[in-house]
């Protein structure tokens, strides 16, 4: 029986966040400013995401759309 079998009729979605370079306390430790400027400026926006952007996305996919479902959804400001 498949994943899809086991929610088929349940109403369930199953997604992913993959955040990119996320400004916390574990990521930023022991690095040197140099390193954050230039990850921050590999997407558009220049800055490092944060861990209440990440869960802004997570609230859209918690949200009342269902139609959303199997996705991943890269939430990295752009960033390649």
């Amino acid at each position: 029986m498949s994943q899809a079998d086991v929610l088929r009729g349940r109403d369930g979605t199953v997604n992913a966040v993959a955040p990119g370079p996320t400004a916390t306390p574990l990521f930023l430790q022991g690095e040197d400013e140099e390193t954050v400027q230039r990850m921050a400026r590999m997407n558009p926006s220049e800055r490092l995401g944060t861990p209440e952007g990440a869960a802004e996305v997570v609230s859209f996919l918690a949200g009342p759309g269902r139609r959303v479902n199997g996705q991943v959804i890269c939430a990295s400001g752009g960033a390649a």
